[in-house]
């Protein structure tokens, strides 16, 4: 009997042995979770080198870049997709470099935010912002979802159009669990079409009688992107690049808040997130706490002056590798299905925009 039960004790440790050493043998030490994310990784950092080289071409040929380094990277990544494939190996560094680093860099955006600037632009320049976001958003969604775009879909080219561009469609995406096709698609349309609006944008100074002031306030409530309402302000004047560049801040600035509202209208998507501060991410992602405190820690003067340019640079550059890894991820087939439809939400969207922002101009006397 005790021979018995000796050999049951025994093959019972040696079985929860075996069991315990499969289990450290399963689970993935540091070093092998950085050699899988190393090819993806690499690959996107590739895509994002030649991609910006791309825009320094175009900055050093034109003068400024008429398509960003974000959207270069998005199409190489998609070209390389559709034409190479994407290796088993390299699919947890794309993933990564989609994600959490997007994630980082959506915080150290919050560098760039200056509150108070938003004061010494006026309340009747603050009002038109808010009514230009506000009505842009809801124009936007409820015209994307006429034309037939999913919710979720709807959502990224409003916010694309109506506050700032790739930054903006790469901060909400997470938060509703947009799929990747619907951020690849609404980006690279948004992008191409806000090329034209760059372009054709200052032949309504003369249509519409506009002050170089009052086109500067209509470049930065309409023009999606940072870089963009340079591009389309500076080359006409110097106080058009100017107000310009301040109305576009403000709207970047609303972006706290409209993460902040989509967080509570997605609860799930925020719920199934990984929480680094506890309890409050569930609702309110951790890179959009981080976003605000650093917005904050700039305006009242903590954050040294130094290092708000180098923040910024490094996150432009996080961002441009995230999109990479976003067009890496999806193949060009399926964007092609929803493109049209896309197309024309984006140019109604525009269009809502342009007309909301000469009406305040006009009512409210800006300029």
């Amino acid at each position: 009997m005790m021979n018995i039960v000796q050999e049951s004790t025994t093959s019972t440790a040696n079985s929860t042995e075996q069991t315990l050493s499969a289990s450290v043998t399963n689970s993935p030490t540091h070093i092998q979770r950085l050699r899988w994310l190393i090819p993806g990784l690499t690959l996107t950092i590739i895509v994002s080198v030649v991609a910006v080289l791309l825009q320094n071409a175009e900055e050093v040929l034109l003068g400024h870049a008429v398509i960003e380094a974000l959207v270069i990277a998005i199409v190489l990544g998609m070209a390389w997709r559709t034409t190479r494939g994407l290796d088993p190996r390299a699919v947890a560094g794309v993933n990564f470099a989609a994600k959490p680093v997007l994630e980082v860099a959506i915080v150290l955006l919050g560098a760039s935010v200056d509150l108070p600037a938003l004061v010494q632009g006026g309340w009747p320049l603050l009002f038109s912002v808010l009514v230009t976001v506000s009505a842009g958003l809801t124009i936007s969604i409820l015209l994307g979802r006429a034309l037939g775009l999913k919710p979720k879909l709807a959502i990224l080219v409003a916010v694309g159009n109506s506050i700032c561009g790739n930054s903006a469609i790469a901060a909400i995406a997470p938060i509703i669990g947009a799929e990747p096709e619907d951020v690849t698609s609404s980006i690279a349309l948004t992008a191409v079409l806000g090329v034209l609006v760059v372009i054709l944008l200052p032949s309504l100074i003369g249509l519409f009688g506009l002050s170089f002031y009052q086109y500067g306030i209509l470049a930065g409530l309409s023009v999606y992107a940072v870089p963009q309402v340079v591009a389309a302000t500076f080359s006409v004047s110097a106080i058009s690049g100017q107000i310009g560049t301040l109305v576009k801040l403000v709207r970047v600035l609303l972006l706290g808040p409209v993460a902040l509202f989509f967080s509570l209208r997605y609860p799930a998507a925020a719920a199934n997130k990984p929480s680094l501060f506890g309890t409050i991410t569930r609702f309110v992602p951790w890179f959009i706490i981080g976003f605000i405190l650093l917005a904050l820690l700039r305006s009242i003067g903590i954050m040294p002056a130094t290092i708000v340019d180098p923040l910024h640079t490094t996150s432009t550059l996080l961002t441009i590798a995230a999109m990479a890894a976003l067009g890496l991820s999806v193949d060009v087939h399926s964007v092609q299905k929803v493109g049209v439809r896309v197309g024309l939400a984006v140019i109604g969207s525009l269009a809502a925009l342009i007309t909301i922002s000469l009406l305040l101009i006009k009512l409210l006397h800006l300029g």
